[in-house]
């Protein structure tokens, strides 16, 4: 059965970053993978940024048109419905930063809805030291919009809070009970 795994949450969450590596761990087990970048509200770091190290993990990218031009209008292309209609392994969707950025996801809804059940993983990726993500009340008011946006149903959350390189243990615990409250 095909497994198919959205990523969804705030602006800079690392949402990008775990979609990456959800799909090189499937491509290292040998799965058939496509990644699709539908983060049109983001244009600043791109899947797109690291093709080469994508390609040579035979993984499939679809990138919205117009990605690194000077065109300032990103639209999706006609190739995400690949995602539902080719036979794939494992797919994942890295999707906008907010409510507007999970419309594009939206528009694949009956897509969604025909995929057999289980299959479907929404996940709202967290990061707590981000503006408007810093309590249980903002996630939960930041998930319903991307629900309602982006048409599908959070299926869990994953706790990502960090502050880059000033990280530290404390920070992850802090965002994991911000998390759990919400999760709630």
């Amino acid at each position: 059965m095909k497994e198919v795994i959205v990523l969804i949450g705030n602006y800079g969450s690392g949402k990008t970053e775990l979609a990456l590596n959800f799909a090189f761990q499937a491509a290292n087990q040998g799965k058939k993978v496509e990644l699709l970048d539908l983060d049109m509200v983001n244009t600043y770091f791109r899947l797109t940024d690291r093709t080469g190290l994508i390609k040579s993990k035979q993984i499939r990218l679809v990138s919205p048109n117009f990605v690194h031009s000077s065109v300032e209008t990103l639209s999706l292309p006609a190739e995400v419905a690949s995602a539902f209609a080719l036979d794939w392994d494992t797919v994942i969707f890295d999707v906008g930063g907010d409510p507007a950025g999970a419309t594009a996801l939206g528009r694949y809804r009956e897509d969604f809805d025909a995929l057999p059940e289980g299959s479907l993983t929404v996940l709202n990726v967290v990061n707590t030291r981000r503006p408007m993500a810093g309590t249980p009340e903002r996630l939960i008011h930041l998930m319903e919009g991307m629900e309602r946006h982006s048409r599908q149903k959070v299926t869990g959350f994953v706790n990502n809070t960090n502050l880059a390189r000033m990280a530290n243990a404390d920070d992850l615990r802090d965002g994991y009970e911000v998390v759990r409250e919400a999760s709630e």
